[in-house]
């Protein structure tokens, strides 16, 4: 799985590449890039693990090139043994759990508990579930009388962020895989160990040369690439909504398809009946998981005027609770950003919530108390929080909590709705009262409760968090064109 070559054309040169090295992975084989060299660096400690050569322009046309080669007879397979192969490949997913979360421990920083819960175990139950949609979607049927099959786009170009490296990878490339498409991966430069790993456990499985490749690198240079390539038939972007605009502008050259998930600004609105006990405790885990690098992190508690004193100190009580330090340790919560560069930015973030008059709780600017180095915050909550500030408008991204109170039902769902994002929210209090609040949320996902993850549901925004849905049976007709035989 870590051999690697170079390509025969000779576009390609030897380089000598720090081990792991997390190369392209090309028409089946590993291949050393052309490009300057990037560092993936461990958060944790500052330490480069690995460098990957970045991705050029040729590269992506060869890697499309090879998506294109491989497509005809991909798209012909029947859709069994399509579905064989990716439940070969949750089990080589399950078979490398250890090393997966350990990698992506090593290169974006979540604490190691987490890695193996949900940075993994959550893909592996996101392919089975894509399985499961497959083999139960109806890929023709009769109206009339026009026969409307089901067709796969083409060649898809998946273009993943950092915060969950194979969970997003596995969210796109499954599905995408799944209708009979191929598929090219740029998997973010600050984690892409772990799309590399994945490449080979797909290999593995019996995925054929070319079906699935990925060119590592950066945004401007290769998502815009991939964006813009006219063999490109899709793009599937996770991302910020500024990056998100970006690849719709370089995509409409050739009117492709282009299906984004992007910023949110969840609220997590706690009804007065609420267990409050129960609201607070879960309604941190969700803003602070990941260290809040989640698009769908509940980070607005929207509480009832009179109550907030109350949520306020169960909110400092159980902050004492999460441990920060080395995600390596089993006993840490919160480990670092994945970057020097997201500790400076929530870091502002902070400093600027404290200059415009919210109350600090828990947490404020600087590092905690003995983590000198690494990318580390304080994990912050802030109350009394105006809904117009910068730290209730903007997505934070990192460990930011804040606390707005409102006066009854409508000033609470106007200022859940009062963002430019429309991903999620989550809803707290009897249920009735909870599921009314829920369906006037302009969101594409709500939390009632606590319900469980559902891996068949969809998952996506509305507003300005995306235009496009994941998972379940919508996650599946993203990747699919419908055609009408008339007769």
């Amino acid at each position: 799985m870590n051999e690697e070559h170079t390509v025969p054309s000779g576009l390609l040169e030897e380089h000598t590449v720090p081990f792991p090295a997390p190369s392209h992975w090309i028409d089946g084989r590993a291949v050393r890039g052309s490009g300057p060299l990037i560092d993936v660096v461990n958060p944790a400690d500052a330490s480069v693990v690995a460098s990957l050569h970045e991705g050029t322009a040729e590269e992506v046309d060869l890697a499309v090139g090879a998506a294109l080669a491989a497509f005809e007879g991909w798209a012909s397979t029947p859709v069994e043994q399509r579905a064989g192969v990716m439940r070969r490949l949750a089990e080589g997913l399950e078979k490398h759990h250890e090393e997966l979360a350990a990698t992506i421990t090593l290169e974006m920083g979540a604490p190691i508990s987490f890695s193996r819960q949900a940075q993994v175990g959550f893909p592996v139950a996101s392919v089975l579930a894509a399985v499961a949609t497959a083999e139960q979607f109806e890929w023709t049927s009769v109206v009339d009388n026009s026969l409307v099959v089901r067709e796969p786009i083409g060649v898809v170009a998946a273009i993943t962020p950092w915060n969950f490296p194979l969970q997003q990878l596995v969210t796109k490339v499954v599905p995408a895989l799944l209708a009979g498409n191929t598929v090219v991966l740029k998997p973010s430069e600050l984690s892409p160990l772990s799309a590399r790993t994945f490449a080979g456990i797909a290999t593995e499985a019996g995925l054929p040369d070319g079906v699935f490749n990925v060119v590592q690198g950066t945004g401007p240079v290769v998502g815009e690439a991939l964006a813009r390539h006219p063999k490109v038939d899709m793009v599937s972007f996770t991302g910020s909504t500024r990056a998100g605009r970006a690849v719709s502008v370089a995509a409409s050259g050739t009117v492709k398809r282009v299906a984004l998930e992007l910023g949110g600004k969840a609220a997590h609105i706690i009804l007065p009946e609420a267990d409050l006990d129960a609201a607070v405790t879960r309604g941190l885990a969700f803003a602070w998981a990941n260290a809040g690098q989640a698009c769908g992190a509940y980070v607005r508690m929207l509480v009832p005027e009179a109550l907030q004193e109350t949520v306020v100190e169960k909110l400092r009580a159980a902050a004492e609770e999460y441990v920060v330090g080395d995600p390596a340790d089993e006993a840490t919560r919160i480990g670092p950003l994945a970057s020097e560069t997201q500790r400076r930015r929530i870091d502002d973030y902070i400093r600027r919530g404290i200059a415009d008059g919210a109350t600090l709780v828990a947490g404020g600017p600087g590092r905690p108390a003995g983590l000198d180095t690494g990318a580390y915050v304080r994990p912050t909550i802030f109350a009394d929080v105006d809904p117009a500030s910068v730290i209730a408008q903007e997505e934070i991204f990192g460990p930011v909590l804040v606390v707005i109170p409102y006066a009854d039902d409508d000033h609470a769902v106007a200022i859940a709705n009062g963002t430019v994002y429309g991903l999620n929210g989550a809803v707290t209090g009897d249920e009735e009262h909870a599921m009314a609040i829920a369906r006037r949320l302009r969101v594409g996902q709500v939390d009632v409760n606590g319900g469980p993850h559902n891996f068949q549901a969809p998952f996506g925004g509305y507003k300005q968090s995306g235009n496009g849905r994941e998972m379940g049976r919508a996650g599946l007709e993203e990747f699919l064109e419908t055609k009408a035989i008339t007769r």
